[in-house]
């Protein structure tokens, strides 16, 4: 049977994931948004980035339906207060951005759903998971409220344990050049982080970022040995990984290449995906994967490593939700 799927937060990352659950074996069935719905539904109907939606949305005053099938339709602010019991929803989809703690997000739970995951890092879920890293550490009875990390940690985090198995990775740098997200301004604004105040469509901003001690909580052998600084760019979607790790022994850029290929050949095909075209940024809209490798750009002298690897930090992620999503719901 199709998992029943509820999504809290109907921003970009939940009508990505609403859209990739179109092709699962997934059943959405509720959304909670503090917006109204004709807002809801045109803007899932017609995405800047994704073009418009290939089948017909209509909506009345509690559903968007999608040619026939009716999504439900709520606002409701508090998570214990949400009509998952009677919906019969098996795993929540919390994409609001807003999860500071697992005591808000387990309101999921006492609301009826059986399961949770975070679309973004939770210091104190039962349970981080990237896909192709640590799933079989994933334990139905013990772990209610899944994070599912970033997409800068689902991109980098594979690539990192491949070379940990291979070479063993002592320490290392991460930078990645992120396309503009929607708590950035188009001009000059006041704004809690003075960085974040700054026009997101003319500037370069470095953004504050917990990615190394997410990186900590799917690869805990390198917890403390990665940093990791983040670019804003004006993009609107397309993103790049730079990765820079000191291996415990010399590998040529050929070696490196070598194994991440084999790795997304075998078992991280559908995650890892190489390349040795010249391409930009333009390029990996809508690429399902979590990372891109781009194996041209590879570089290393001695033990020291460079690497680049592409990713859709919208559409990757909201992939990689789907998979989840059925990974937890046919275990439940």
């Amino acid at each position: 049977m199709p998992v029943r799927v509820a999504l809290n937060g109907f921003g970009r990352i939940g009508r990505s994931f609403l859209r990739c659950a179109l092709e699962r074996d997934l059943d959405v069935v509720a959304l909670n948004e503090q917006a109204p719905v004709n807002v809801l539904a045109h803007l899932l109907t017609y995405d800047s980035t994704y073009g418009r939606l290939p089948i017909p949305v209509h909506h009345d005053e509690s559903a968007i339906y999608l040619d026939r099938t009716p999504v439900s339709v709520s606002a409701i602010p508090e998570p214990g207060e949400l009509p998952w019991g009677a919906l019969g929803v098996d795993v929540v989809i919390d994409a609001t951005a807003h999860v500071e703690s697992r005591e808000w997000a387990a309101g999921h739970l006492k609301a009826g759903a059986r399961k949770v995951i975070v679309a973004a890092p939770l210091e104190d879920a039962d349970l981080t998971v990237v896909l192709g890293v640590n799933e079989g550490h994933y334990e139905a009875m013990r772990h209610d409220v899944i994070s599912a990390s970033s997409a800068t940690i689902n991109c980098v985090a594979p690539i990192l344990k491949v070379l940990h198995d291979a070479f063993g990775v002592m320490k290392g740098f991460v930078s990645v050049v992120h396309g503009y997200t929607s708590d950035q301004t188009l001009l000059d604004s006041p704004h809690d982080d003075v960085h974040r105040a700054r026009s997101g469509a003319v500037n370069i901003i470095p953004i504050r970022t917990s990615a190394a001690r997410s990186l900590g909580a799917v690869l805990p052998d390198l917890e403390g040995r990665l940093d990791v600084v983040m670019l804003h760019v004006p993009v609107e979607d397309g993103s790049l990984a730079e990765l820079t790790v000191m291996l415990e022994r010399p590998a040529s850029a050929g070696e490196v290449n070598v194994v991440i290929r084999r790795a997304a050949e075998g078992g991280l095909s559908g995650i890892v995906q190489v390349t040795t075209d010249p391409i930009v940024s333009r390029d990996v809209l809508a690429e399902p994967v979590s990372c891109l490798f781009d194996m041209s750009l590879t570089r290393s002298s001695g033990d020291l490593v460079r690497m680049f690897a592409w990713f859709d930090n919208e559409w990757a992620f909201a992939n990689r939700l789907a998979d989840l999503v059925e990974y937890v719901g046919h275990r439940l």
